[in-house]
């Protein structure tokens, strides 16, 4: 949980009022997120979520807010940017980068069953359907070249079994990254980190996915790292990182029901749920090891993802074709 940058009401009041977003009813900080500051802001316009962007630059940020402009526009489940006057969508608070977005209806499902995993697996093909023609273009700033970059900073908080893990997995992802199956796969913007706790479900008996939130991990990659990072969350058997093959299967067969995978996809699905944990396990260690001040900050355990890694090398995973 982080809040690093602390707001008043009154800076607040002002920056809502030059976004002609309606009188400031309420303030309320959000303890979720590792990445950003976060408040629940409700005016007499509506209901919003105020960002305060802690590491992302005045100028990294339109390539995220225009693509959930764009999304939403096209009927994604989607936040919405507020823009200004000019419809300028990146504002400042305290010298800082910053954002209004909508805040859409529901809550996070912690224990997906396979009609969750199903209506996933829609919403993301749909999100990459709509994210086909978006004219920005920014790489996975959390891709390949970071996981190199940040290796070296954390290997000396590696005991030796960690270590030779994260050297075996790099190795093996440089020759992955450089192979001609690799570059023939689908790609486009895609949000990168789409876990449980950044999808919303409204509804009681039959839940509907009302929001996919937090897209600035978003980049372009191929559409089946997007589906990777996915089934690494969401179809867990147990502790030990084991797929659950019910959930898998309805996540999987749902997306192809609106875009098919191709076989070049199907064969190196395995690869890219290793390319996925080892993006998470680095991302952990680094907030554990390398951690910044925050108000309210409590490093998510690596360990989940060092095991989840483990098990995607040593058990492949092949989804079946539909």
């Amino acid at each position: 949980m982080a809040v690093f940058t602390e707001l008043t009401r009154h800076e607040v009041e002002a920056f809502v009022a030059h976004l002609n977003a309606g009188d400031l009813i309420e303030l309320a900080p959000i303890g979720a997120g590792i990445e950003n500051t976060n408040y629940f802001v409700t005016t007499s316009a509506g209901a919003w979520v105020l960002t305060v962007f802690e590491r992302l630059s005045h100028e990294q940020l339109p390539f995220y807010l225009r693509l959930m402009q764009h999304l939403a526009r096209r009927g994604a489940p989607v936040p919405e940017p507020r823009g200004d006057a000019t419809g300028e969508l990146v504002h400042s608070l305290r010298g800082k980068p910053a954002a209004l977005c909508t805040r859409l209806p529901g809550r996070h499902v912690d224990a997906p069953d396979a009609t969750h995993c199903a209506a996933l697996g829609r919403t993301l093909a749909a999100l990459h359907a709509a994210a086909a023609d978006f004219a920005l273009v920014q790489p996975n700033l959390r891709g390949f070249s970071w996981w190199q970059a940040l290796a070296p900073q954390l290997r000396p908080f590696l005991d030796a079994a960690a270590l030779r893990l994260l050297d075996d997995e790099l190795a093996f992802q440089q020759q992955l990254a450089a192979s001609a199956a690799y570059a023939s796969l689908p790609r486009a913007a895609v949000h990168a980190d789409l876990f449980r706790d950044n999808v919303l479900f409204d509804g009681n008996a039959s839940e509907r996915l009302s929001g996919c939130i937090d897209f600035y991990f978003a980049g372009v990659d191929t559409l089946l790292f997007d589906l990777a990072v996915c089934v690494n969350d969401w179809c867990l058997a147990d502790e030990a990182g084991r797929i659950d093959e019910a959930r898998a299967a309805a996540l999987l067969d749902a997306y192809a029901g609106q875009r098919a995978l191709t076989a070049g996809e199907y064969r190196l699905f395995p690869a890219l749920l290793r390319a996925a944990a080892l993006r998470f396990w680095l991302s952990r260690l680094a907030d554990l090891h390398l951690p910044r001040e925050a108000a309210l900050l409590q490093p998510k355990d690596p360990r989940h993802f060092e095991r989840l890694l483990r098990e995607r090398a040593a058990q492949p995973w092949h989804p079946r074709p539909s």
